[in-house]
This record gives C-alpha cells, sequence and structure tokens, in this order.
C-alpha cells in the first residue's frame, strides 16, 4: 500500500485532470454535448442494446441517460426499435449519421491530445493508457461484486472487453 502522501498527491493531480476534460468538451460540435458523444460512443463499442445497460454502462441514472438518448435521437444518431424478446422495451442503435459523428469526434479527440502531448514518447503516452486503465478497474472492480483488479470478468467490468481499441472522445 502507498504512502498516505501519495494518495493525497494523487487527489490534487485527478484533480487537474478537470482541465483536461473540459478541453475535451470544448472540442466537441456545439450540437453534441459530452452525454450524447458518450452513449455514441458505447453504442459503438458494444452495439445495440435497451437503456438500462447503456445507464449502467454510462454510471448514472436512467433519467440522465433518457436525457442523453432523447438527444442522441432527435439528433438523428441514434434509433430506437422494438425489442424483439420484449415488445414493451426498445433497442438502441447507432444510425449511419451516428457512426460518422463519432468518427469526427474521435478525429478531434485524436489530434487534440497529438497537438497537447508532442513531447511526450509512445511509451509514455502507453505508460498513461495503462495506469488510467488501472486506475478505472480498481474503482469499478470494488464494488458489491468484489472482483479484484486485473480480472477482467463480466461481473467485474460491466461486460467491457478489451478497451485498447476504444474510440472515446469524451
Amino acid at each position: 500500500m502507498a504512502a498516505r502522501s501519495q494518495y493525497e498527491e494523487l487527489a490534487r493531480q485527478l484533480s487537474a485532470v478537470g482541465a483536461v476534460k473540459r478541453g475535451l468538451v470544448r472540442i466537441l460540435p456545439a450540437e453534441c454535448p459530452g452525454g450524447s458523444a458518450g452513449v455514441l460512443t458505447l453504442l459503438a463499442k458494444y452495439g445495440e442494446m435497451r437503456i438500462t445497460r447503456l445507464a449502467e454502462l454510462l454510471a448514472v441514472n436512467m433519467s440522465v441517460t433518457s436525457r442523453h438518448v432523447t438527444h442522441a435521437v432527435e439528433s438523428g444518431w441514434v434509433e430506437r426499435f422494438p425489442d424483439p424478446a420484449d415488445k414493451r422495451s426498445r433497442i438502441l442503435r447507432l444510425t449511419p449519421a451516428g457512426e460518422e459523428l463519432l468518427d469526427e469526434l474521435t478525429r478531434r479527440t485524436t489530434e487534440m491530445f497529438a497537438h497537447n502531448l508532442i513531447d511526450w514518447s509512445d511509451e509514455e503516452v502507453g505508460q498513461l493508457n495503462t495506469l488510467l486503465s488501472r486506475l478505472r478497474d480498481s474503482f469499478s472492480c470494488r464494488g458489491s461484486g468484489g472482483c479484484t483488479p486485473g480480472k477482467h470478468s463480466g461481473d467485474c467490468r460491466a461486460g467491457h472487453s478489451d478497451d485498447s481499441h476504444t474510440r472515446t472522445p469524451v
């Protein structure tokens, strides 16, 4: 276990991550807020799903998820269709327009990081990616399921597979 002072410094450094997140939000088109970008990213990664699953993956409540989905549907980026297994439920699917927007968001995000991390080596960016992934896993794995870091079972990471190829604009 690391020293308390290390955890205190980590808290200070993570609070500075807010500046990076604000930078990511600034590069989004005005018509695509961060919540909508998150919806598009998850639908692209995991495919069609019910809104309840999407809410789990976003780690927000259903009312927030519903607002994000409604905006994405009204913008033409996501479509809803009846769930064949339960006609009362709806399945969400990314539309071609949503895929096109997500490609643009990914391009913008990649360019922003390339510009701001120009003096970082591939190895350093890889180390940061590895450590941030481990940090995320440590938090997601400490829930009621009690799985251990490094163990990537369905229970541990809400069905997440290899995240190395996820297009995540925000």
